[in-house]
């Protein structure tokens, strides 16, 4: 597994390195793909329940899921987040992140460092005989005492020979329930978070989730 993640990593690190405006994302896309497949891995979300690329990539008000395209191009002040998956070795992994394009405002900055600051604390807070709420309520303290909106509806996951595995790590409960943290357990710890409080729905594409009103959002995974 460590090996996937490391080949997973070097992936994202190439897709970051080739973000700039007027780069579309299905750019970023191919770009992830020759990473991963050179190094003889293959890309976890290629097929995953039908969906049809390399990576995920969502701007501003798209929360997770966004399908690259060959039209959209990165424009300044766009926030993108990348979730990017390899399987190698029949173990997967799993890493996300928000970047900005160019320059972008002060509270963005903020939404990407509380979303990032979250993930930091939850990885601390994964020690053996704790349980899964106590990783959860640490990442909705840290969200919500800043002022953002926690992601509810999509949760962290448990990750290993199947992408999806339990336990789920949702980003929101109560310290002492859940799941146990056993020894050898791996988990995907993924903070999702929006401007403020908000509903999200579906596009008709039937995958980008994005927020009702348009406010933007961060995630990052680890």
């Amino acid at each position: 597994m460590a090996a996937s993640a490391s080949i997973n990593r070097e992936a994202l690190e190439n897709v970051l390195a080739q973000v700039r405006v007027g780069v579309t994302t299905a750019e970023l896309d191919e770009v992830a793909y020759l990473a991963i497949t050179s190094r003889g891995g293959r890309p976890s979300f290629l097929g995953l329940y039908g969906y049809p690329a390399s990576i995920c990539s969502s701007l501003n008000e798209e929360v997770v899921h966004a399908i690259p395209s060959r039209t959209r191009r990165l424009k300044e002040g766009d926030l993108l987040s990348i979730d990017i998956g390899t399987l190698l070795d029949g173990f997967h992994s799993d890493m996300a992140i928000t970047v900005p394009v160019g320059e972008v405002s002060a509270r963005d900055w903020q939404l990407i460092e509380v979303t990032r600051r979250a993930l930091g604390v939850a990885i601390e807070h994964c020690q053996v005989g704790k349980r899964v709420g106590d990783v959860s309520a640490v990442v909705q303290q840290v969200i919500e005492s800043a002022g953002f909106g926690v992601v509810k509806e999509y949760v962290g996951h448990g990750i290993g020979t199947v992408f999806h595995e339990e336990p789920p790590v949702p980003n929101y409960g109560r310290q002492g329930v859940g799941p146990e943290l056993l020894p050898g357990l791996v988990l995907a710890i993924e903070p999702m978070v929006t401007d403020h409080p908000v509903k999200l729905r579906t596009r008709p594409d039937g995958w980008a989730v994005v927020s009702v009103d348009g406010c933007r959002s961060a995630h990052f995974e680890h």
